[in-house]
């Protein structure tokens, strides 16, 4: 029976990747006196530059974290000669940080070009021996100020190297971190027990999961607002409508493209991917479906409060123009007659009579009368 692993603290979790780190850069100093046996080259990258970059790394054998391993040298030579898998996590690093990771494992010169380079589109690439994807992360932040210019649904990047005996995950953005990820996949041995492929699995399902939150809080907000614009002040939410619409299209562009990388792992065999990880692969690419949907709904659902918006702002409109006309209509009345009797001619109806001024107020009362009540029956005023 196997023995079980002692849980570790997450403050003890804390120490051993920054222990781990500080050993494999004085290992990546080392190298070159290491034996071409080891197939390790020499790094031609800096401690102090590196060491910035990696969040954490270790060495997993028949799905369990060999924390014995102290040495990234000797956890890289165990996983090519006896199995399992070096699993290095990056941190927005620069292509001469990667560098010497690339040189040891191999990795493709465009590969390594795009993972250096922020806002790529979701992709998946194959190479002789690496597999090489491209993930876009959401985070949705609610913006309550429609006039602030803030970004509603922020967006980042997690590249995946996937290779027989080694994953690289390269992460830009201060949002969805790969921590939790690990803890994950390192309290199930039996699905890290299958490979890289479990990590690349795993880094798959926690985007769409984030891609699932993210389309949730949407949908609240933009059931409020579909409220509120049809209320007696709705036109004033124009330019939240519009910010939200700026915001789902961004989503779409995060989501769309990633429907056709998953598809390919969940159908196509792929010699990096081991068959059963094939099959969580269709489950992910059932939730994408789903946020899909939900994002080209809410697209159209803000496409068209948004004329909603528009047409009562226009409709607001016409009705202060109906009700300016009507007044200036009515006020029309005495204007004109005072106007006439102000030009002072000699022989003027009732100007030499002694109830001609009340007369003439008079019709001119009843005149104004008439009309408003006429233009509030029509709905005018």
């Amino acid at each position: 029976m196997a023995a079980r692993s002692t849980p570790i603290s997450p403050s003890r979790n804390a120490v051993l990747a920054k222990g781990r780190a500080r050993a494999m850069m004085r290992a990546l100093r080392r190298r070159s006196e290491l034996s071409d046996r080891h197939g390790l080259v020499e790094s031609r990258t800096p401690h102090d530059e590196l060491e910035s970059a990696v969040v954490d790394w270790a060495l997993y054998r028949d799905g369990k974290r060999r924390d014995d391993v102290t040495s990234y040298a000797e956890a890289v030579r165990e996983a090519r000669e006896g199995g399992g898998f070096v699993w290095i996590g990056l941190f927005e690093p620069t292509q001469h940080q990667l560098a010497g990771i690339a040189e040891q494992f191999g990795l493709h010169p465009l590969a390594v070009e795009d993972a250096v380079t922020t806002h790529q589109r979701p992709k998946l690439e194959r190479y002789d021996d690496s597999l090489f994807a491209v993930f876009k992360t959401v985070r949705y932040r609610p913006e309550p100020d429609p006039t602030s210019t803030n970004e509603v649904v922020e967006t980042g990047d997690v590249m995946v190297f996937v290779g027989r005996e080694f994953v690289v995950t390269v992460r830009h953005g201060d949002h969805n971190e790969l921590h939790q990820v690990r803890r994950q996949l390192q309290d199930n041995p039996d699905q890290l027990a299958h490979g890289p492929s479990a990590v690349l699995h795993a880094v798959a399902d926690r985007v769409v999961d984030h891609y699932l939150a993210a389309v949730d809080r949407l949908q609240e907000d933009i059931e409020e607002l579909e409220i509120s614009v049809f209320s007696a002040r709705g036109a004033r939410d124009v330019g939240r409508v519009y910010q939200l619409k700026r915001q789902v299209l961004e989503l779409k562009r995060a989501v769309a493209p990633l429907a056709g990388p998953l598809r390919q792992l969940a159908e196509r065999p792929i010699r990096l991917i081991a068959p059963e990880i094939r099959e969580y692969f269709r489950d992910v690419e059932d939730h994408l479906t789903r946020v899909r949907e939900q994002v080209a709904a809410f697209d159209e659902l803000l496409t068209s409060i948004l004329q909603a918006s528009l047409a009562q702002l226009t409709v607001a409109e016409n009705e202060d123009m109906r009700k300016i006309s009507a007044w200036v209509a009515i006020m029309a009345v005495p204007t004109m007659i005072a106007g006439i009797y102000g030009m002072n001619f000699s022989y003027m109806p009732e100007t030499e009579s002694r109830f001609g001024y009340p007369a003439v107020l008079s019709v001119i009362l009843v005149t104004c009368f008439a009309l408003h009540r006429s233009f509030k029956r029509n709905g005018w005023l």
